[in-house]
């Protein structure tokens, strides 16, 4: 029978989990992070990251494992995973893929041959420059005009993918969408996605961001900076970090950052279903509530058995 990967997909909030740590412990799993904001130290609260007693019940890897001024990428990403899956195949457990960052998720699940094309630092400081000046809407239109294609996968507010993306198109002289030859891996996937109402989705973020203030969020951007992580990094560019940052800066005062948080992590959360639509038949949709751990549950068992008897 070939190796297995349950990867668990959905937007922020969505509850992914509290359900891969239930179906870890019914299948004897072990989750491996999708996360592109829970790989960085020190940035707990922000990202959401499981909490100490929640990675006790099973193991979890790949949270924790760069400092936030390090560089980090889909494609350094790619390797860990696949190194790591292998890892929990040789020790006969079921690997769980768990996270929302959909370059990731599908990196590993489709077998990205990411292209190795080097970072050019004249390129890449000119963009920054214009960036700063500019705003990213001038950048993000220019990436639209180098590959269409690639545009509709990246977030236009992540500044530093848009720079990569434009960086990659203008040294290769082609649109880097093209690049990404696929060599699926060598294991069976089943992809379960957590669908969600709108109006609840919403309602749960605004909690969670609520939560995260409640617990400490200023202070953890505050003891970040303290460590001499710049605001201008890469990870601290992050979804709440960056309106933090601005509060802290005078920007904006307290009540507003908490709205422009809530507000950005309801744009996020649309953005993350262009990776994970409904419509997409490789993905089995299950609905949010009551019944969700134990239909995913029967379903992942389901789909192990019906492995086991193909042989």
């Amino acid at each position: 029978m070939r190796k297995s990967l349950i990867a668990i997909v959905g937007p922020t909030a969505s509850g992914k989990t509290g359900l891969a740590i239930d179906l870890a412990k019914r299948l004897d799993g072990e989750i491996v992070n999708a996360d592109s904001r829970q790989v960085y130290r020190y940035m707990d609260i922000g990202t959401a990251k499981p909490t100490p007693a929640e990675r006790l019940q099973v193991p979890h890897h790949l949270y924790d494992i760069v400092d936030p001024n390090e560089e980090f990428n889909v494609a350094i990403y790619q390797k860990l995973a696949y190194k790591m899956i292998a890892a929990i195949h040789e020790r006969g457990k079921v690997p769980l893929l768990v996270g929302g960052s959909g370059q990731y998720v599908w990196a590993v699940l489709e077998g990205w041959n990411i292209p190795e094309v080097s970072p050019d630092i004249q390129i890449r400081r000119q963009l920054e420059a214009r960036a700063k000046s500019e705003g990213w809407e001038g950048l993000f239109e220019e990436l639209r005009e180098l590959d269409p294609q690639g545009a509709e996968q990246i977030d236009p507010h992540n500044v530093r993918r848009v720079i990569r993306a434009i960086e990659v198109c203008r040294s290769s002289g082609r649109p880097f969408s093209e690049m990404k030859v696929k060599v699926p891996p060598d294991f069976d996937v089943l992809v379960i996605g957590i669908a969600m109402e709108r109006n609840e989705l919403y309602r749960r973020i605004d909690t969670r961001v609520s939560l995260m203030l409640e617990q400490g969020l200023v202070t953890e951007v505050k003891g970040l900076l303290e460590r001499g992580y710049s605001f201008d990094l890469p990870a601290m560019s992050s979804l709440g970090y960056r309106e933090i940052i601005e509060h802290l800066n005078g920007a904006m005062g307290f009540i507003e950052t908490a709205q422009q948080i809530m507000f950005e992590t309801h744009r996020f959360a649309r953005h993350q279903l262009t990776w994970f639509r409904p419509t997409d038949e490789r993905i089995r949709w299950l609905n949010s509530g009551e019944g969700l751990a134990e239909a995913a549950g029967q379903l992942a068992a389901r789909w192990i058995e019906e492995k086991r008897s193909a042989g």
